[in-house]
Order: C-alpha cells, then sequence, then structure tokens
C-alpha cells in the first residue's frame, strides 16, 4: 500500500514539473546541439550570407556636427556569437571542435560599441582629470594620448532593469603604415549572462564624456 502511494506521488511531482512553465527568452539559449551546427556552417561560409546575418545585429548612428562620434551598437546573442567565432578560425575547424568550445564556456550575450574619431574629435583622448578649472563639468577634460574610450559609459537594460556586465574591456583601434600608427577610434565591449534578458527588448545607452547620449533599443525577438 505505502509503495503504491510512493509510485503515486513521484508520478504527481513528476506531472507538476512537466507543467510548470519554462524559463522563456526572447532568443534562442540554450543553444541546441542543431543551432551550434547551423551556427557553425553559416559562419564557415564567409560570404554576403554570413555577413548579412551579422549585420542584423548592429544598428549605426548618424555622424554627428561635433564630438565623438559613436559610430555602431551591436548586440549579439549566442547563435550570432558561434557564429562570429566560426568566421573568424582558419578552413580547418571543425563542426566538433566548435560544439567542444561552445561546451566549455557558458552561453552570453555580446554588446560591441565602436566609436570613430571624428574631424572635432581626432587622434585625442580624453583623460578622466579636469582641465584646468575645477568646476567637474562635463566639458573640462583633458585631451591626451589614448584610452579615450574609458571616458565613455554603457548602460545596458532588460526590463526597465540595468544589467551588470561579468566582464568588460576597450581598446584602440588603429591604422599602421610605414611612419607609425594613428588611431581610429575604439572598440567597447561587454559580456552579460544570455539568461539576464528575460524580455522581448533591450536597451543600449552610450554616454560620451560631453555631448548627448545615444540611446538604441534592440527587439530580442526578431534576433535568433
Amino acid at each position: 500500500m505505502a509503495r503504491g502511494v510512493v509510485i503515486r506521488s513521484a508520478a504527481w511531482l513528476a506531472a507538476v514539473l512537466v507543467a510548470l512553465p519554462l524559463p522563456a527568452f526572447p532568443f534562442e539559449t540554450p543553444l541546441s546541439d542543431t543551432a551550434v551546427r547551423d551556427a557553425y556552417l553559416l559562419g564557415q561560409r564567409r560570404d554576403e550570407a554570413a555577413a548579412r546575418f551579422l549585420n542584423k545585429y548592429t544598428k549605426y548612428l548618424p555622424p554627428p556636427k561635433s564630438g565623438p562620434y559613436i559610430y555602431s551598437v551591436a548586440f549579439f546573442t549566442p547563435f550570432a556569437l558561434v557564429v562570429q567565432d566560426s568566421s573568424e578560425r582558419s578552413m580547418g575547424y571543425s563542426a566538433q571542435q566548435a560544439w567542444l568550445d561552445h561546451e566549455n564556456r557558458e552561453e552570453s550575450v555580446k554588446v560591441v560599441v565602436q566609436i570613430n574619431q571624428t574631424g572635432f574629435y581626432s587622434n585625442s583622448t580624453l583623460m578622466s582629470g579636469p582641465s584646468g578649472n575645477q568646476s567637474g563639468s562635463s566639458d573640462d577634460y583633458v585631451l591626451g594620448a589614448s584610452g579615450f574610450w574609458k571616458a565613455f559609459h554603457v548602460q545596458v537594460s532588460s526590463r526597465d532593469k540595468e544589467l551588470k556586465p561579468s566582464t568588460s574591456s576597450g581598446h584602440p583601434n588603429l591604422f599602421c603604415g610605414d611612419d607609425g600608427c594613428i588611431s581610429t577610434g575604439a572598440t567597447l565591449e561587454l559580456e552579460f549572462p544570455a539568461k539576464a534578458f528575460d524580455s522581448d527588448s533591450a536597451t543600449v545607452i552610450v554616454s560620451p564624456p560631453r555631448g548627448k547620449p545615444a540611446a538604441l533599443e534592440f527587439d530580442l525577438a526578431s534576433l535568433r
């Protein structure tokens, strides 16, 4: 009798667990084996189709009249990151290695901000110190030689809640010739756990040290 009760209780618990709604995400995560292979194959094509696919994850902004040029903001889902990684690998990169690489890291979302130099902001850097007076206003910054991206603030939110990146970094973009290298801008990269995005949209706000912030909204349900 007791054994029958245990069996019925276990069956009831299993039914309840099956009936419970699973966490819903606007894009595909976690990726299935089939999805990883699809992303790997798309990246290996290295053609216009792959470029067009990745371009859907990027928004471009018009150049400002003055000040720093926030050129683009990209929101790469786990699927898009596998496509991107595959496209950057050598011809000998296999589907099995792509699967192993994916299995060995937590699925994440990467936000990439591209900042270009302009004629008003050329070959210079915004340092964190005031220029001379002690007002502390946003215009009181010294022009220096490197690391100007450190004065930019990137905020990513979902459901009106600001998310904390698991990693963040920045580096200059350089054009090098026989006479040396010049800075053409910088790239900022922030990574977030994919499971942090449980809404159909996400907002990325890039605030320069002077001038108006750029706010972009991404329709995550339209991304794979």
